[in-house]
């Protein structure tokens, strides 16, 4: 089993960074895949950012403007231009094969005020 567990959303004005954060424990051997989704208020979950290996890739709407990266077992998203249609609750995952979410964090909100 793997838990992650986020931190570093918050409220942050239109044009602002913030940057997110989730810590894998436990099997983490296992982790191929680490990426990050996000739930906007009213609509379903959506892909934000993978990185597998040394692949990345990014939602066009966040292209230029959000990096993925990872060191060991911290998975980064750091979060520049940030717009109030970047306001969701992000959710940092895990995945055996570079194919997979096998697990889940709780999530972590933000809020992005024009």
């Amino acid at each position: 089993q793997v838990q992650l567990v986020e931190s570093g959303g918050g409220l942050v004005q239109a044009g602002g960074s913030l940057r997110l954060s989730c810590v894998a424990s436990g099997s983490t051997f296992s982790i191929n895949r680490m990426a990050w989704y996000r739930q906007p208020p009213g609509k379903q979950r959506e892909l934000v950012a993978f990185i597998a290996v040394v692949n990345t890739n990014y939602a066009d709407s966040v292209k230029g403007r959000f990096t993925i990266s990872r060191d060991k077992n911290t998975v980064t998203l750091q979060m520049n231009s940030l717009k109030p249609e970047d306001t969701a609750v992000y959710y940092c995952s895990a995945g055996r094969t570079p194919y997979t979410n096998d697990y889940w964090g709780q999530g972590t909100r933000v809020t992005v005020s024009s």
